[in-house]
């Protein structure tokens, strides 16, 4: 009772937290009223922080949250600093990995399309972990703290399994699945990998770890065998770092002034919480026809997008449905991109999705969908109906298939003294029972349902790819393919980022390549009283995480926290791994 009471206490001192703070930010926010000046001569210090979203979705929320900064504000200022005759260099600080790779890329891409300004950029490193000097080395030069290693190690990825504990707390995960690779269901119903989730998931680090091996050759100028066999020594002491060219210097923060490519500059700092505030019209940038850009983030659900039980993002289809719809009626528009960062989720909500597209397809104005991290099974549905699709090399992609069924808690229940009986009417009226295991009849009745959302889904990718069912269903079988694979495969069309994709939206629009365009945003920014009215929800899910008193309660509440988001029995769309907590 005393850890009960404990937990308690936490949950109500952080809810009493969030609301000053909230109330603090929104006095912060509405006394900030005009851009920075920026000097001549200055040098732009541009952190990159770890686990970076993709956009701002509302300037108060991330405000709140940290420090605003984000994937397309990274991007951003790299474009102005591109053109912004006040600026004269950057600093580029990778300061922790992104969750995958895409962002990395897109990052990584943004830095290369500034040195085509003949502006300097050096990379500042304090820790160098893998992914962090693969985007430290697209820049001119690389600067690592004396006191620090680069552990460049090559890469490794781990998944989890909770059968064994799910079977001590009497929980059984009752799944069924499309689709020899749609491994969703293997974390709670598998101890360890089947081949074929193992066969994926070495083609999916093999390939990974080719792109990490050629990049950093071709910054460095080095072959890919050198950077090899490089790796394979590494963790590196700082000295060592040196001496194998994969640096220029060991310098600390305040030395870089002195150091090439900066030794001749009259150097200003200008923070990038600052130089944020510089928006693009001001350097010349975001103006002229307008295409629209609709951020899909998120575990896809139906209803209204939030956050979920964990603080992840949702992907509330009515939500981005309202948007295309609002783009597509809007005649001003002259394109739409779609900017995807989902793992999928249900099934049918990536069918209203999809619908949507479609649509706006069909009204002659061009789609184009681009992939960030994850594009993945739901996230690779929405985007089938594009006029084309665009992915980074190292972005996941594909998982065409389908898994379905319940956790049966019943023997969790009995450990907790807790009794379920049911009354029910009718054969099936017990077929999402949360205490008994699917009978055989019921089973095949859900089989039944999955296998045919994986024929429309393989229907429907056949359609939008210009090929056969069989073709599909040859590279799809919930199978996750990297961008660089995926084109291989015919799933995608091209290779590149979100600057690509709007690239090839102009184009498809009759735009002139070379003038600039300006993107309309969304969904639109939420109010604070659509913020506030939000934070009960997350209240109520708090609380109700202090109610979990016993470890078998908590474990079972924690394991099957992410399927909540959906109904009872509903089929998903959703990557391996995706379900994880």
């Amino acid at each position: 009772m005393g850890v009960k009471r404990g937990v308690r206490f936490i949950v109500v001192f952080l809810l009493l937290a969030i609301c000053a703070s909230m109330a603090g930010v929104a006095v912060l926010y509405f006394m900030v009223s005009r851009a920075p000046s920026v000097a001549s001569n200055s040098v732009l210090l541009l952190p990159v922080p770890g686990g970076l979203t993709e956009h701002r979705q509302n300037p108060l929320l991330t405000s709140f949250v940290g420090g605003g900064a984000t994937v397309r504000s990274v991007v951003d200022s790299l474009r102005k600093a591109k053109v912004d005759s006040r600026i004269s260099g950057v600093i580029l600080q990778p300061r922790g990995p992104q969750f995958l790779w895409g962002k990395a890329q897109e990052i990584r891409d943004a830095v290369l399309d500034y040195r085509g300004s003949g502006k300097p950029i050096a990379a500042f490193i304090e820790y160098g972990g893998t992914q962090e000097y693969y985007v430290a080395s697209a820049a001119d030069k690389v600067y690592l703290m004396p006191g620090s290693s680069l552990d460049i190690v090559g890469l490794a990825q781990y998944e989890q399994f909770f059968r064994a504990a799910l079977d001590k707390v009497g929980a059984y995960p009752d799944l069924v699945a499309a689709g020899d690779y749609k491994t969703a269901a293997n974390t709670y119903t598998e101890t360890t990998m089947t081949p074929a989730h193992r066969e994926m998931a070495e083609s999916l680090n093999r390939d990974l770890y080719q792109q990490l091996i050629a990049g950093i050759a071709e910054a460095r100028g080095l072959t890919s065998d050198e950077v090899r066999r490089l790796v394979d020594q590494g963790p590196f002491l700082p000295e060592d770092a040196l001496a194998a060219g994969l640096v220029d210097g060991l310098a600390y923060a305040d030395e870089l002034r002195e150091r090439e490519p900066f030794a001749g500059v009259d150097w200003r700092e200008i923070a990038d919480g600052d130089y944020r505030q510089v928006g693009l019209q001001a350097v010349g940038l975001n103006q002229g026809e307008r295409i629209a850009l609709i951020y899909a983030v998120g575990a896809i659900n139906s209803g209204s997008s939030g956050v979920d039980l964990m603080g992840g993002q949702v992907l509330g289809s009515d939500t981005l449905v309202s948007a295309i719809r609002t783009a597509r009626d809007d005649d001003s528009v002259r394109a739409i991109v779609l900017r995807i960062d989902s793992p999928g989720g249900s099934a049918i909500a990536s069918d209203v999705i999809w619908r949507e597209v479609g649509l706006a397809r069909e009204s002659g104005k061009p789609v184009i969908a681009s992939m960030s991290d994850l594009g993945a099974s739901g996230g690779y549905y929405i985007a089938m109906s594009a006029d084309a699709i665009v992915a980074h090399p190292g972005t996941l992609t594909g998982s065409i298939g389908v898994v379905a069924g319940k956790f049966a808690t019943g023997g969790a229940y009995e450990k907790l003294g807790v009794a379920m009986e049911p009354v029910s009417e009718g054969r099936f009226a017990e077929i999402y029972s949360p205490v008994t295991r699917f009978s055989d009849a019921e089973r095949a009745k859900v089989q039944e349902h999955v296998d045919a959302i994986y024929e429309r889904f393989l229907a429907k990718a056949a359609e939008g790819r210009g090929t056969t069912r069989d073709a599909v269903h040859t590279v799809a079988q919930g199978r996750v393919w990297t961008g660089r694979q995926a084109r291989e495969h015919g799933l995608i069309d091209e290779l590149g980022g979100l600057g690509r994709a709007i690239a090839l939206a102009k184009e498809k629009a009759g735009l002139d390549p070379d003038d600039e365009v300006q993107l309309v945003i969304y969904p639109r920014a939420k109010s604070w009283f659509e913020l506030l009215d939000e934070g009960f929800p997350m209240a109520r899910a708090l609380a109700a995480l202090a109610g979990l008193a016993s470890p078998e309660a908590a474990l079972v509440g924690r394991v099957a926290a992410p399927a909540r988001l959906f109904r009872p029995g509903e089929p998903l769309a959703i990557m391996p791994g995706a379900l994880v907590p």
